[in-house]
């Protein structure tokens, strides 16, 4: 028998896949949303004065970052400047409220049809999310002089767009999750970050090419590249714990007992992006609270606070954004990690379906076991967050390399991503019995 030639893994699973009607038909349609996706980001709204919004993005750091997440529709205030960032922080709210709302809780429980309301929920109150962010952007924008939209008709129209981008993209996420592969929402979001990286390839060259040298711009290359091999260890880590169960099963007019064994995988980074998500938040709201107030200002109380919670603030005063993002990236992820813990109600699921931990009694002592264990792999997990929310800032101090605006979120949420999604190929892959990538 002919033995095919030997190709790398991926490759191999690609070619696998598109020999595939279905698998094929799904890779196109992923990558023809994205598309529409890239082209509804250049559409641009009225009243935008081109050379002073460059001016702007190009002298504040803050809205740099928030613009890599929107592959450069905010750059442009274009109708997906907000990405699907309003339901995502929907999302975050409605995953709060639920161990707090007990009408929310007991949806929760009720299995598809409980989601499928959750979910509703949140897509309504996507909406306000979108029109208060869409007009907080617009303020901003304003007071910059970049956007002129002083008449009310036509400050509600650009408001108004903005959120009908925003239900947009959500709604091309949601048929990349039915009809393509992966989750539509991470790719979204995967797609507008990746969109932003040929201009950090610019900013690369311009660093190598400028006084900063490639012997910098290597160093800083070789930083980031052991961050990405971190993300994905951390990312695959988890510990398995042995639970064994036991049933009874009656069969042809006896009874019989019958044990399985198999294992728990607790996630050392059970948390994702999540974590990083609040700390972000958190610590960059002051700034853009004090960017109304400091207008023209040099000096000050809000030019001050302004240049505390911005990431690109110059050494010794620009430490304290890193030192506060570290510990929230901390505290986050503990406090993420215990939420969703308390959700997934692992020792009451055990003792319902049998099973049980070996040398470990169920109900209080499986409990309190399980909470050890998640507490001590939450630390490395926490700890692993923390460096990757401050990763770019101790690249940029030990290589002295400052033109290249690299977001540690954005790379977490590409690697992630990518994961994701070469699993759920694999997955159909398997299940047409094609050998896959992932061992």
């Amino acid at each position: 028998m002919r033995q095919r030639p030997s190709r790398p893994r991926l490759l191999q699973a690609m070619i696998d896949a598109f020999s595939l009607p279905d698998l094929r038909r799904r890779i196109l349609i992923t990558v023809g949303i994205l598309v529409i996706f890239r082209f509804i980001s250049h559409v641009p709204l009225p009243g935008v004065n081109p050379d002073a919004l460059k001016k702007l993005f190009d002298s504040n750091a803050l809205l740099g970052m928030l613009n890599l997440f929107s592959g450069g529709a905010m750059k442009q205030f274009s109708v997906a400047s907000m990405g699907v960032y309003p339901y995502i922080t929907a999302s975050i709210i409605m995953i709060l409220l639920v161990p707090v709302i007990p009408r929310l809780q007991a949806l929760s429980q009720e299995g598809e049809s409980g989601q499928s309301k959750i979910n509703l929920i949140t897509h309504w109150l996507m909406v306000p999310l979108a029109g208060l962010s869409g007009y907080g952007q617009l303020v901003l924008l304003q007071r910059a002089g970049a956007v002129d939209a002083s008449a009310t008709m036509l400050t509600v129209t650009i408001v108004i767009s903005l959120m009908a981008g925003t239900v947009f993209l959500v709604w091309l996420g949601e048929l990349i999750t039915e009809y393509g592969i992966g989750n539509g929402i991470s790719i979204i979001i995967f797609g507008g970050i990746v969109a932003g990286y040929p201009q950090l390839i610019q900013q690369g060259y311009v660093a190598g090419t400028s006084g900063e040298g490639w012997s910098g711009l290597i160093a800083y290359l070789v930083i980031v590249l052991i961050t990405i091999v971190l993300i994905v260890i951390f990312t695959e880590a988890h510990r398995r714990i042995p639970v064994q169960y036991a049933r009874s099963v009656f069969r042809g007019g006896r009874m019989y007992k019958q044990s399985g064994t198999t294992h728990i995988p607790m996630r050392v980074n059970s948390a994702g992006m999540i974590p990083l998500i609040f700390a972000m938040s958190m610590v960059l709201f002051p700034g853009v609270v004090a960017s109304y107030f400091v207008g023209n200002a040099t000096s000050g109380f809000w030019f001050t606070i302004q240049q505390l919670f911005s990431p690109g603030t110059a050494l010794p005063l620009g430490a304290f954004y890193w030192v506060l993002y570290f510990f929230l990236a901390v505290g986050f992820a503990f406090f993420y990690t215990m939420i969703t813990y308390q959700q997934q109600d692992l020792p009451g699921t055990l003792q319902r379906q049998g099973g049980f931990i070996p040398g470990i009694r169920p109900g209080k002592n499986t409990a309190t076991y399980l909470q050890g264990v998640i507490n001590r792999i939450t630390w490395a997990g926490a700890l692993f967050l923390a460096f990757v929310a401050v990763m770019p800032f101790l690249a940029r101090t030990v290589t002295d390399v400052q033109q290249i605006q690299l977001s540690s979120l954005g790379m977490l949420i590409v690697v992630g991503v990518i994961l994701d999604t070469m699993k759920q190929l694999e997955a159909q892959l398997v299940m047409r019995r094609y050998e896959g990538f992932i061992k």
